[in-house]
């Protein structure tokens, strides 16, 4: 049986509520946060404790820059890595309402990688044949 969401990952569905329901899953040690099947938000805790990280793009990026959030780093072999996701504002995290840009920034940038990928073709089975 899956583990249920956490107090925080539950409080971070509410905050992200204005893209439609969200849903929170175990994920890599922390959370995906997404709704209608799009991950728009991670809950990880990179040692300074668990954190709300919003997916971005090339176009989003400026704005997370400018409100001072943080890019989404990790170490891997003893190289910084970097991943499309930023820290939510400080003042995000107190309100639906507040969350409601970032939310839809993340949800946007979503969608953007969504259609980016190629589209893979699933094999056709065979139908049975009537004997």
């Amino acid at each position: 049986m899956a583990t249920p969401p956490n107090e925080f990952a539950r409080y971070c569905c509410d905050l992200l509520s204005a893209v439609g329901p969200c849903v929170a899953r175990r994920m890599f040690g922390g959370y995906g946060i997404s709704t209608d099947g799009l991950t728009l938000a991670i809950l990880v805790d990179l040692g300074a404790g668990e954190k709300l990280w919003l997916k971005a793009d090339e176009t989003s990026r400026p704005q997370f820059e400018a409100a001072g959030c943080e890019r989404f780093t990790y170490l891997a072999k003893g190289k910084p890595m970097g991943m499309n996701y930023y820290s939510a504002p400080d003042e995000a995290m107190e309100s639906p309402p507040l969350m409601a840009p970032w939310a839809r920034l993340a949800l946007q940038a979503a969608l953007k990688a969504r259609q980016s990928k190629p589209k893979t073709q699933r094999p056709v089975k065979p139908k049975a044949r009537k004997g």
